[in-house]
């Protein structure tokens, strides 16, 4: 209700019937005696108790997930599902083409895949398994550093076939540059530790990774993409190789009290080998033990 905001959209999201989601409401707030919606013109708004309730309700909805999830899998076989957490380009791009192969040897795995930007909690188990841009620092978490996914300019040969390819850093400011409407805290990380040349502006601006890389295919510009990716797609060109590279530290996740459980621990394996081919190539790295061949103390 907080999230859809009427009883219509909370019933399809749920699988629900409407009047059953109006006696759970009903009931709750007997249970409690305080009113939580109110009804206005633009649909249900809810009250400053239902706000004060709404980091609860989250953390409940988190939990039982989670026990779903676990009883769900048995402990003999690779059955049942995996919750992953990854950024929106990782999950879009990258994590399908190790997640497939996964699931055609495993025909019992499950996937739920959250594409978010947002770091979801495994501790309180909002996701099992996450692939984190960002190094982890709590306690009680398995981990397993990838390397760094390198970053860098990149344009289609249709925009530089018009414009021109760039010599230097400073000709960026003669180009049409695609890159972020706000300045987050990782934006502003990212441009303190490689600031860019003075008169440089972004023409096209959007908060979206997957949105920027679209971009970026398309033509409209010059912009920041993954060099794994581009070396996808015969028509991006790397611009300025040799004068900026941003290395993105990757991380794979999992909460400890997983690794006994075989889903979990086949996923997680899988992960960290496709994710590590996909910065360094197979042709160019020495051959691994398992990852679980690996102390997990």
């Amino acid at each position: 209700m907080l999230q859809r905001g009427s009883l219509s959209a909370a019933a399809r999201e749920l699988g629900l019937t409407q009047p059953t989601i109006g006696r759970h409401v009903d009931a709750l707030e007997q249970a409690i005696g305080v009113e939580l919606f109110i009804r206005s013109p633009n649909g249900l708004v809810p009250t400053d108790a239902a706000q004060a309730l709404k980091p609860y309700a989250e953390t409940l909805a988190a939990t039982t997930a989670a026990l779903l999830r676990t009883a769900s899998g048995e402990r003999e076989r690779v059955a049942g599902t995996v919750r992953l957490s990854a950024s929106e380009v990782v999950a879009v791009e990258v994590l399908p083409r190790i997640l497939g192969p996964l699931q055609e040897a495993y025909p019992e795995l499950h996937i739920e895949l959250s594409a978010s930007d947002a770091i979801e909690d495994l501790v309180n188990r909002e996701a099992d398994i996450a692939v984190r841009m960002a190094e982890p620092q709590q306690d009680a978490l398995i981990v397993r550093c990838i390397g760094d996914i390198p970053i860098a300019f990149h344009a289609h040969r249709r925009y530089l076939e018009r414009h021109g390819i760039p010599q230097t850093m400073a000709d960026l400011a003669n180009h049409r540059l695609i890159g972020f409407d706000r300045q987050t805290a990782y934006v502003r990380m990212v441009m303190k530790r490689y600031p860019a040349p003075e008169g440089i502006k972004f023409s096209y601006r959007t908060d979206s990774n997957l949105a920027q890389l679209s971009a970026i295919r398309a033509g409209v510009g010059i912009g920041l993409c993954q060099i794994g990716l581009a070396r996808e797609n015969p028509d991006l060109v790397h611009v300025l190789p040799d004068a900026f590279e941003i290395p993105l530290g990757t991380w794979v996740v999992m909460h400890e009290s997983l690794r006994t459980s075989p889903r979990c621990r086949v996923t997680f394996d899988a992960l960290v080998k496709g994710l590590r081919d996909y910065v360094i190539p197979p042709a160019r790295k020495r051959k691994s033990r398992s990852i679980f061949d690996e102390n997990l103390g």
